[in-house]
């Protein structure tokens, strides 16, 4: 079956807003219509070669839409079933997983190298992560497959695939922000608000959003920023100064970038915890020295997909979307068409907005 889609030709070139054949689903396999996908900076990753998966792809990774049909084997869900889309499925039984720490599966990118679907030319394409949500419709295994949450419009919930669950988790899993506890969130893009409103919604007492652009202030405010700092070589500094001259208790670095990350270590607090989400390239290098880390008595860590679980966050995220506390539409600042997804990938280049989802 031909839809159309956006597919990445080779590492470094523009995306191709084109046909594609799309088989139908085998054993063990789901075919989902996209209601929406969000175009998150992880895609612009694999697009110029930070993140290396095979090429020609089909991009996008957060999605949510309709179970148009299954392949056998596959119980958990059914034809007319909304769902949302995991880009990484956790195998169950690598050392990880049976460690329950399933956000490092081994396993999870595997599916990567699969042929997804074919040009009309017959060249194969590959899901970029997974799950090729940048489609009319999409083909995955059926463990990329979670049952939509009741009472979250399949438009909404496409942003809890990725950016709701990451910076959900980075602020609740990775950081573990206690009430009452100061917090700076660097970069206020889809993960960055979902970090801030996560953030809020643990009690935090005050939540600084930092990011270098001064447009994205109303949008950080509305989701809970208590202060907005435009980014710059006084960052730390003024960070301590809104915090008794002490830094924060936890920094969340959403850029992946090695200054970002090096200012936001210095804004913390002695004791404090900086949790590293951006995804940054192998030239961004940070450095310190032994004397530092000893002395400030800091912690730096790293954080894959929020350290969450799909399986068992997504219904409580829903909980705190139903209960009115999370607010998905706050991380939206533009709804485009499939079409628009390589200028809203310009807009990222630029540090632009918050997060574009497209609208099926």
């Amino acid at each position: 079956m031909a839809v159309r889609a956006a597919v990445l030709p080779a590492v470094g070139s523009p995306l191709e807003i084109t046909g594609i054949e799309l088989p139908d689903p085998g054993p063990g396999q789901v075919r989902v219509r996209l209601a929406a996908a969000g175009v998150c900076h992880s895609d612009l990753s694999l697009s110029n070669g930070t993140m290396r998966l095979p090429v020609p792809a089909v991009l996008g990774h957060e999605g949510a839409g309709t179970v148009v049909a299954v392949g056998e084997g596959v119980t958990h869900v059914a034809p007319g079933d909304g769902a949302v889309l995991n880009w990484a499925p956790s195998c169950g039984s690598c050392h990880a997983c049976s460690l329950g720490e399933v956000w490092l599966c081994a396993d999870a990118l595997s599916g990567a190298s699969r042929v997804h679907a074919r040009t009309a030319e017959g060249t194969d394409l590959h899901p970029g992560l997974n799950v090729a949500a940048f489609a009319e419709e999409t083909v995955v295994p059926a463990g990329c497959v979670l049952p939509a949450p009741d009472g979250v419009p399949l438009t909404d919930a496409a942003l809890l695939g990725c950016a709701v669950l990451t910076g959900y988790g980075a602020v609740h899993h990775s950081a573990r922000v206690r009430d009452g506890e100061t917090v700076a969130v660097f970069g206020a893009g889809g993960v960055g608000l979902a970090a801030i409103q996560a953030a809020r919604i643990a009690g935090a007492s005050t939540i600084v959003a930092v990011d270098v652009s001064p447009a994205k202030e109303d949008l950080a405010r509305a989701a809970g920023a208590t202060d907005y700092l435009v980014a710059s070589d006084t960052t730390a500094r003024e960070i301590r100064g809104l915090t008794g001259k002490q830094g924060v208790d936890v920094a969340v670095e959403c850029a992946g970038r090695a200054v970002t990350i090096r200012t936001a270590w210095e804004s913390t607090r002695r004791g404090g915890r900086t949790t590293v989400v951006g995804i940054g390239g192998k030239d961004q290098q940070v450095t310190f020295n032994a004397l530092e880390i000893f002395h400030w008595g800091r912690t730096l860590s790293g954080c894959v997909y929020g350290n969450s679980d799909p399986a068992r966050d997504l219904p409580v995220l829903a909980g705190h979307v139903r209960a009115g506390r999370l607010d998905l539409s706050a991380l939206v600042t533009e709804r485009i068409s499939l079409d628009g997804i390589p200028a809203a990938f310009e807009n990222m280049l630029a540090g632009k907005g918050g997060r574009a989802l497209v609208v099926f």
